[in-house]
């Protein structure tokens, strides 16, 4: 039995944690408002949010109309495409296969596709271009997958909403250059991450997204997330999506397929199963399923900061800017950001009018995700808007930006606080 002072010790310290725990949970509750300001602001249709925070229950919000003819309200069954955030997923996948000895990050590219060896490079022989490479985004290719877009606004339909096979993208190799020397710089590159995706598949010899069903979805969990078109039993839970300009909405293809795109843009899941992968990234000692999935210091090795995100001449976006300016740092498949001492690791998905962002702290062992279906451009409204693939908000006016500066700046700090 605890004698007299011991006991008011204790109670001492569990008052302190009751009431940190309430202050902070008064900090994800007074961010629902921004959160809805923020997409009424931007004339979104419906989206939805969620905060993890070690094993507590999570928070989560829902925001407006996962379709609009008929309506139908967002719920926590809505499933978003979560486009690039695909991305940290074939990265896990990459660490998979060298965790395994499958590869090393430092092997030439071209060992795998031997179809690189068309690509044309003035700074040296394409075996320069490494794994590591493609998971920072320093290899030089080109930003988007297929090298053009729509040159008729009023006649699109049809053009494949991406390419679905990849022998249209080993067709456009000859045609493609690599734009700086590798490793020199970063530059997004959708395309660097189809290439990873044919990598996994390969080397593990199942598709890619039997490949990351089998070895992350499925030991997370996640059972209602997919790839590309939905499963007919969850095709009712589908987020329409749409893109926005000046008072004009107009609709994107519906429950689409990202064809041979799918490692850098396929994932469709809800809102919960979003925070079952935030869960694995934030760690818990007691579930050894996380270990398996992907050791943890594989996990903080794609957390380290290796060359700063910025294009020359680019405006900043949630890719490539922190609160105040602060400049992130590319890792493997993860951007990196520091801010007042403190670390976050983050990744945005832009994709058919759906935009997105996860967040993490991993000190603070809190992560968030948010996903909305409308991306407003920021432009004027024009005579038509045709089915695009690479839809980004006005980089001046993301909603994303503003949201990422309220959580980093008022809610993960309250949770991050020793207790």
């Amino acid at each position: 039995m605890l004698n007299r002072p011991h006991a008011a010790l204790a109670l001492a310290v569990i008052a302190a944690a009751i009431l940190c725990a309430a202050a902070a949970q008064a900090q994800i509750d007074a961010f629902q408002p921004h959160f809805n300001a923020q997409l009424a602001r931007h004339g979104v249709v419906g989206g939805g949010f969620a905060f993890v925070h070690g094993p507590a229950p999570a928070t989560q919000f829902f925001f407006g109309l996962a379709r609009q003819q008929p309506p139908q309200p967002v719920d926590a069954e809505t499933a978003y495409n979560w486009a690039s955030i695909t991305k940290t997923m074939t990265a896990i996948a990459i660490l998979q296969l060298r965790d395994r000895g499958l590869l090393s990050l430092d092997d030439p590219a071209v060992r795998y596709l031997p179809e690189l060896a068309q690509v044309h490079s003035a700074y040296g022989p394409i075996q320069a271009i490494t794994i590591r490479h493609l998971l920072t985004h320093s290899a030089g290719f080109r930003n988007p997958t297929w090298p053009w877009d729509c040159d008729d606004a009023s006649n699109c339909d049809w053009q494949p909403f991406e390419p679905t096979h990849w022998a249209q993208v080993a067709a456009m190799l000859p045609y493609t250059h690599i734009a700086f020397a590798p490793g020199s710089r970063w530059s997004y590159s959708n395309l660097g991450y189809v290439f990873l995706g044919q990598i996994v598949e390969r080397l593990s010899g199942d598709d890619f997204e039997v490949y990351i069903d089998k070895n992350i979805l499925m030991p997370l969990e996640m059972h209602s997330s997919y790839f590309d078109r939905a499963p007919y039993f969850l095709e009712s839970h589908v987020s329409a999506s749409y893109l926005r300009a000046g008072a004009k909405l107009t609709p994107q293809p519906f429950n689409f397929d990202t064809g041979i795109t799918t490692s850098n843009s396929g994932l469709k899941a809800p809102i919960p199963d979003m925070v079952k992968y935030l869960r694995f990234l934030i760690g818990d000692p007691a579930n050894k399923r996380y270990e398996i999935v992907l050791k943890r210091s594989s996990l903080d090795e794609m957390w380290t900061g290796v060359l700063p995100a910025t294009e020359p001449g680019q405006a900043p976006t949630p890719y490539t800017a922190g609160p105040h300016g602060a400049q992130p740092k590319m890792g493997l498949g993860f951007f990196v950001l520091e801010d007042g001492g403190h670390r976050y690791i983050y990744h945005d998905g832009d994709q058919g009018g759906f935009s997105s962002e996860l967040l993490v702290d991993p000190a603070g062992r809190s992560a968030s995700i948010l996903a909305v279906n409308t991306t407003d451009t920021g432009a004027p409204e024009p005579a038509a808007l045709h089915p695009q693939s690479n839809t980004e908000p006005d980089p001046n006016t993301d909603l994303r930006q503003a949201l990422r500066t309220v959580l980093i700046e008022t809610v993960f700090p309250a949770y991050a606080r020793p207790n």
